[in-house]
């Protein structure tokens, strides 16, 4: 791989699986889902070897078979999402069935900042009661800062105390949100691959579009931590990586509510 891609260190592995011989992925992806779908496969008969190092080993064999039961690893961009809406809100969650080392990323950025983190287990307790602080962020594959997270987090950088930054080294649209942030009252430059934040107090209401999964939580974060009513559009982009996310920030004190136009 030219570049590490999720995405396609994926699909290679379930192209290769059935390929005749064997088949080396270099410079493969790490991260945690990696891991997961490969040990997926080799419960069905797969011989995959080496997922969550760069270099991934594929055997081809000749079928797959079913009837086993997979329990799918927690999504630590979920947790990440609900880790930085507590944050940007001030407010205090406890997270429950986590894999906290996948969290390490995010949680080392939350106490930068001064929000706190307490782990416990298989859950977490994110709390803030404070104005955070200013932070240099720059995303990187996994181990590093993911840009799965980093629309949310610019969410909390936008309601910091001076001014931030966060470089974008994985997907160059990743900051289409933050026009819709500033129309919420956010003050935030993009120059290229980097966006300036200068930290305001408070964010407000107004009617944005989800420009795509990430940026559409972002905004629904910001929703929550606004003054006023924001509307957010183009829900199917949030629909496609949360399910049912309106229910859990309601059940956690958001006044929210699903509108069909």
């Amino acid at each position: 791989m030219d570049i590490v891609s999720v995405g396609a260190t994926i699909n290679v592995m379930l192209a290769s699986v059935l390929a005749e011989g064997t088949t080396t992925i270099d410079n493969a992806s790490k991260e945690p889902h990696i891991v997961d779908v490969a040990n997926f496969l080799n419960t069905m008969g797969a011989d995959i070897r080496g997922a969550g190092t760069d270099m991934i080993k594929i055997n081809g064999v000749k079928s797959l078979t079913g009837g086993q039961s997979y329990s799918v690893v927690p999504d630590q961009i979920e947790a990440g999402t609900f880790m930085l809406a507590a944050i940007a809100s001030k407010g205090d969650l406890i997270i429950k069935n986590c894999i906290t080392k996948h969290l390490e990323p995010i949680t080392a950025k939350i106490l930068e900042i001064g929000g706190n983190v307490d782990m416990n287990g298989d859950k977490l307790r994110v709390w803030c009661n404070k104005r955070t602080n200013k932070a240099i962020i720059k995303t990187l594959p996994y181990p590093g800062f993911p840009t799965d997270l980093q629309p949310q987090m610019g969410v909390v950088l936008s309601l910091s105390e001076g001014t931030s930054i966060i470089n974008e080294s994985i997907w160059d649209s990743r900051f289409q949100y933050t026009n819709e942030l500033n129309k919420m009252g956010a003050q935030i430059m993009v120059q290229g691959k980097s966006a300036i934040f200068e930290g305001v107090e408070n964010l407000y209401g107004a009617s944005v579009c989800s420009t795509d999964l990430r940026a559409g939580a972002a905004l629904l974060i910001a929703g929550v931590a606004a003054l006023g009513i924001t509307e957010i559009h183009n829900l199917y982009h949030i629909d496609r990586g949360y399910e049912d996310i309106e229910e859990k920030f309601r059940k956690i004190g958001a006044n929210i509510k699903r509108v069909n136009e």
